[in-house]
């Protein structure tokens, strides 16, 4: 499985910015997919996921700013970012989980990471 990640850039507090993370397969075979991000110095954190059945779940500190979907027909999960503060400059991941149920197990898939820079 190979995600990409696409969509990174820089843009002044209080743009907006849209990532688009594309799978190799088919997304609806994975329990959920999200973005993480990776600020310098600081560890990867979850900043928001879906599930298979569309159920998002969102990080505090981006609540009603960050949107996240997805497009099973295109195999594509979407991030869309508004309001952004200097604070969301990260380098944004694209994750995808399958979990077996049976085993108690998940495996995550990784894309490659894009650049979000945001000026003051």
């Amino acid at each position: 499985v190979q995600l990409q990640a696409s969509g990174g850039g820089w843009v002044q507090a209080g743009g907006s910015l849209r990532l688009s993370c594309a799978a190799s397969q088919r997304i609806s075979r994975f329990n959920d997919m999200g973005w993480y991000r990776q600020a310098p110095g600081k560890q990867r954190e979850l900043v928001a996921g879906i599930s298979s059945v569309g159920v998002t779940n969102y990080a505090d500190s981006v609540k009603g700013r960050f949107t996240i979907s997805r497009d099973n027909a295109a195999n594509t999960v979407n991030l869309q970012m508004n309001s952004l503060k200097p604070e969301d400059t990260a380098v944004y991941y694209c994750n995808a989980g399958v979990v077996n149920d049976f085993l108690g197990t998940r495996y995550d898939y990784w894309g490659q990471g894009t650049l979000v820079t945001v000026s003051s």
